[in-house]
């Protein structure tokens, strides 16, 4: 059993160990660069992938499914965030908080890069089918870990279930 990333004419596919390192090393980059409310909203998106609380197996998203804003230039600038994230994961950022060292990450975080890099983000209300909304948003770090999380409607971030 495992969990499905996909977008384009390219999917993801990872166990759920390996879901758990990908998700384990985007969160914090993604933490270290949210600025933008769409920052915030991709962030709860990753949230949602903790098997921990979600169950596993049944995590993943569509790069379709997102809701990249309403203009080019908003489109072009949240994708490039989520490459910056990438970036950041692939370089390490805080991988010492994790208690483990995810050897498999680096592929997959290569194979996500080939799926987003190409990946033409569209606009339209009806695509947005389980990004979070605006009011959904992580806007609350996990005081003991530094980490965006759903708080207050899970009781920490993704360190804390472990």
């Amino acid at each position: 059993m495992g969990n499905v990333f996909s977008g384009g004419k390219q999917s993801l596919y990872l166990t759920n160990g390996g879901t758990e390192a990908f998700i384990d090393v985007l969160t914090p980059a993604v933490t270290g660069l949210a600025e933008d409310l769409w920052d915030f909203r991709f962030a709860a998106l990753l949230t949602l992938q903790d098997q921990q609380v979600m169950g596993r197996g049944a995590v993943g998203f569509d790069l379709h499914g997102i809701a990249w804003s309403a203009t080019a230039r908003e489109r072009a600038r949240s994708k490039d965030f989520v490459l910056r994230a990438r970036t950041l994961a692939l370089s390490r950022h805080r991988w010492n908080e994790l208690g483990y060292t995810p050897s498999s990450v680096h592929g997959h975080l290569r194979q996500f890069e080939a799926m987003v890099e190409p990946f033409a983000p569209a606009y339209g209300p009806d695509l947005a089918t389980g990004f979070p909304g605006p009011d959904e948003r992580a806007i609350v770090s996990c005081s003991r870990h530094r980490i965006l999380s759903a708080l207050p409607l899970w009781d920490g971030c993704f360190l804390c279930h472990r």
